[in-house]
């Protein structure tokens, strides 16, 4: 899909992978990517929501249509050129949903459009990531030696074992799959006021890597509203604990609109 409102870049790839078009919607919800994830994640999202929020994945550089662009390596580099993709659909409400990465990046895009007084989410949710003030736990992984890498992949069990067992593919995706560790693992947080948004945090029951604290400290970054939620499921609950995840982001989102004039 090309990116509406544009003149000089007509032809370039829209960053918004939007399943359809929802003219009726009341508001829009941007799904941002875990490392090595792709807008592909979220595309049956729009099927098992009501007509009321238009889910709008976010694909990122380096990946599917955008592979010939370079993936970037922190959310330095990518919030700018992010937050001008989607300065077009910001012309009615939205929403922020992120996984593991895609949540650093949703709360830093969130920080950035508060520091040029633009529009803002009317809900940020932060899925299957400690919250950003708490220093990493875990050690840097994206700069190892390429078999120990695609063992690590393995043992993190995000990356389908056909796509880790072909090598011309691994190839061709090893340098966006550190550029996105990168971005989580060197990412480096700086103190600024809480957000005035409403924000729920998710976490996984079963995840070894993100505990259940840390998600809990997500309540320091917003002076508004704050929930936090545990799901079935391991650090990829938003697979295996779709249906429970997509009804709490339908409630919340409905919730406001039943004020609206």
């Amino acid at each position: 899909m090309l990116k509406p409102n544009t003149t000089n870049k007509a032809a370039t790839p829209s960053w918004v992978d939007l399943p359809r078009t929802n003219t009726r919607a009341g508001v829009r919800l941007f799904c941002f990517p875990y490392a090595g994830g792709n807008a592909s994640i979220y595309r049956g999202w729009a099927n098992n929501l009501p007509e009321f929020i238009e889910v709008c994945p976010v694909q990122l550089p380096g990946r599917d249509r955008l592979l010939h662009l370079p993936a970037m390596t922190s959310c330095e580099m990518l919030i700018p050129p992010l937050r001008e993709e989607l300065a077009p659909y910001f012309d009615k409400p939205f929403a922020f949903f992120g996984h593991s990465m895609g949540a650093t990046i949703a709360f830093e895009l969130s920080r950035q459009l508060r520091r040029e007084r633009g529009p803002r989410p009317v809900h940020l949710f932060a899925s299957g990531s400690s919250a950003p003030q708490l220093p990493g736990r875990h050690s840097r992984t994206y700069d190892l030696p390429e078999p120990e890498f695609i063992e690590e992949l393995r043992r993190l069990n995000g990356t389908p074992k056909e796509v880790l067992e072909h090598p011309e593919l691994m190839e061709l995706l090893l340098p966006t799959l550190r550029a996105d560790f990168q971005v989580s693992q060197a990412y480096v947080y700086t103190d600024e006021p809480p957000l005035d948004i409403p924000l729920t945090a998710f976490g996984g029951i079963q995840d070894a890597q993100i505990p259940r604290e840390d998600i809990m400290s997500w309540r320091e970054q917003t002076s508004a509203a704050f929930i936090a939620r545990m799901l079935p499921g391991d650090h990829f609950f938003l697979r295996t604990a779709q249906q429970p995840l997509l009804q709490i982001i339908t409630e919340t989102l409905l919730r406001p609109a039943q004020t609206r004039p």
